[in-house]
């Protein structure tokens, strides 16, 4: 019986035990959803009326567009302010002064703990008591600084794993042609290690898009606040699932487009610096015999 590296490979009864609880899954999940469904056609969720009131121009213009808009003006600004926060401290983790490790761990491990939204709300409140910014611009700076210290904390610790994954020698490499430490880090360390937590990385980017509805709690009008007002007029349902299906729709293209630029990243450090290949054949004497 052939064999893989982790299990033994399923014979005839486990293939059928297998065949048959695959079919029972399958029937207890549809008949859920029958049942769902039947659930909704009976309180007319399912009426055509509803529905295509989702995809008039004055839900789209009034409602969603801007949604669509905050929730990527928000998670725009949150990414690049949690990519600088996160690579400044996770360096600082690296560093070979105890005092920098130590802060920099604190700082780390502090925001990590805390819960996103617990953040939000106590950002809210403090610049609505202390009155630093404009009351409609307070739920913007409090969503977009939560977002930064709770992600940027979780990217400083991708980045030191990242590094710490690395062989030794990588490090022992640079020392030996007379870097600095701190160079070699920059040089030589960081750059691979961002490339091997690239999925991570780009997860983690992810989550600041799908946090970003949090900010509904605090009255910032992204697109989940903004599906829920469109609800006030009384189809609950239709905004929200329009709304999951635009949040599907958007974190999926930012994975595609990671997966694309992680491919070329790959492609280019196989090609690097686009060598033309070598002749195996070696030179050809002048005027050829």
């Amino acid at each position: 019986m052939s064999t893989s590296v982790l299990f033994d490979a399923p014979g005839p009864k486990a293939r059928r035990r297998h065949l048959i609880l695959t079919i029972l899954s399958a029937l207890v999940l549809a008949g859920l959803v029958y049942v769902a469904l039947s659930r909704l056609q009976e309180r007319g969720e399912l009426e055509a009326a509803k529905w295509t009131a989702m995809f008039t121009r004055q839900s789209w213009e009034f409602y969603f567009v801007p949604g669509i808009i905050s929730t990527l003006r928000s998670a725009a600004v949150a990414v690049v302010l949690a990519l600088v926060f996160g690579f400044v401290f996770g360096m600082g983790r690296l560093s070979q002064h105890r005092a920098v490790r130590w802060v920099s761990g604190i700082v780390v491990e502090f925001f990590r703990g805390v819960p996103v939204l617990i953040m939000m709300i106590a950002f809210f409140y403090f610049l609505a008591l202390r009155g630093v910014f404009a009351p409609e611009t307070n739920p913007f700076v409090a969503v977009v600084a939560a977002l930064t210290l709770y992600n940027g904390a979780v990217i400083a610790e991708l980045v030191r794993s990242g590094v710490g994954s690395l062989p030794a020698g990588q490090g022992e490499a640079g020392l030996s042609i007379g870097l600095t430490p701190g160079q070699t880090l920059r040089a030589i360390q960081l750059p691979q290690a961002i490339t091997a937590m690239l999925p991570a990385l780009v997860g983690q980017l992810v989550v600041i898009l799908k946090d970003s509805a949090l900010g509904a709690i605090i009255t910032y009008p992204e697109l989940l606040r903004q599906a829920r007002n469109l609800a006030a007029g009384g189809n609950t349902l239709q905004p929200l699932v329009v709304a999951a299906l635009i949040f599907i729709v958007l974190n999926f293209s930012l994975t595609t487009f990671a997966g694309y630029l992680e491919r070329r990243i790959n492609r280019r450090g196989k090609v690097a610096g686009g060598a033309a290949p070598v002749d195996e054949a070696g030179p050809q004497p002048a005027g050829g015999m």
